[in-house]
Formats: structure tokens, C-alpha cells, sequence
């Protein structure tokens, strides 16, 4: 059974799967994406984040989700290519996944499982989650919460402030 959110991998927009696992020791504030959402802006404000804080161990993880509206219907190279041309996205991407349902990703089984804190099925694109250094969850935003939101950047910072797990 998965301890953190390590035990998990996702898949790149190139096919290749990605550990969590090599984001241990950082704070990540894991999101699920769309391209084609009322809240698609938040891209600006989730890359300022992940670059203001990058060199302090953060690191913003975007997933794509189409189950919302079907906002995010783009292939994968399609959805990399809208981020990186019209808000210059660094931070990692996964390729799209299901967030909820039957074919629910088992990253998203793990951080909406009712054992870690923070239950129930995604409402919509752009709900966050913040991963603590040690790979628990440290908090869970609704998709109105902008990455620069005063209490969430608090939150980051506190997490932050952790001490790096040993290895």
C-alpha cells in the first residue's frame, strides 16, 4: 500500500513514465490542469510560483485533466505547446489523466482517499494539492484558490520551512 506520494509515477506528454519518487525532498503543489478553462489564467500565476520558489526545493506538478467539461481535448504535444507558447510553462507536466470515476489515475485514488485527510472526487480543473518534503499531503485547495492566494502561500512557506527527509 502507498505511503507517499512517491510510491506513485505519472506519465510524461512524451509517453515515458515519471517517478514521484524524484521529487523527494521538495514541496510540491500538485494540479490538475485544462487548457480551455474558465481558470486556464491560473497558468501565469502557478509559473511565477514555480519559478519564484524552484531554488528553494518547490515545484509545481501539472496534470491534465478532460473530464471536466472536456476543457483540456488537446493530444499531449498539443497541451505542451499551448503552455509553454502562451504562459511560458516550465514546471512539469503529465500527460492527461482521469481525476475521478472508474478510471481514476492511482496517484488521485491516494491523494482522495479518505485515510490521508482530504476525501472526496475532484469538483474541477485546477484543484491543488500541497505535498509536504516527506511525500504526505499538507493541504487541499478548491480550484478557485489562486496559487497566490495568501493562506496557500503560507502554507507553501511553512511546508518549506521542513526539514528535508533523510534518504
Amino acid at each position: 500500500m502507498a505511503k507517499t506520494v512517491h510510491d506513485f509515477s505519472c506519465t510524461t506528454p512524451g509517453g515515458k513514465k515519471k517517478s514521484l519518487s524524484d521529487y523527494k525532498g521538495k514541496v510540491l503543489l500538485v494540479v490538475n490542469v485544462a487548457s480551455k478553462c474558465g481558470l486556464t489564467p491560473q497558468y501565469d500565476e502557478l509559473q511565477r510560483l514555480h519559478g519564484d520558489l524552484s531554488d528553494q526545493g518547490f515545484s509545481v506538478v501539472g496534470l491534465p485533466c478532460n473530464q471536466f467539461g472536456h476543457q483540456e481535448p488537446g493530444s499531449a504535444e498539443e497541451i505542451r505547446s499551448f503552455c509553454t507558447e502562451r504562459y511560458a510553462v516550465t514546471f512539469p507536466l503529465g500527460a492527461k489523466l482521469n481525476v475521478n470515476g472508474d478510471d481514476r489515475s492511482p496517484v488521485y485514488d491516494w491523494l482522495t482517499d479518505p485515510a490521508r485527510g482530504f476525501p472526496g472526487d475532484i469538483s474541477w480543473n485546477f484543484e491543488k494539492f500541497l505535498i509536504g518534503r516527506d511525500g504526505s499531503i499538507r493541504g487541499r485547495y478548491p480550484p478557485e484558490t489562486r496559487p497566490e492566494d495568501p493562506v496557500l502561500l503560507q502554507d507553501i512557506s511553512d511546508a518549506l520551512e521542513e526539514t528535508p527527509p533523510e534518504n
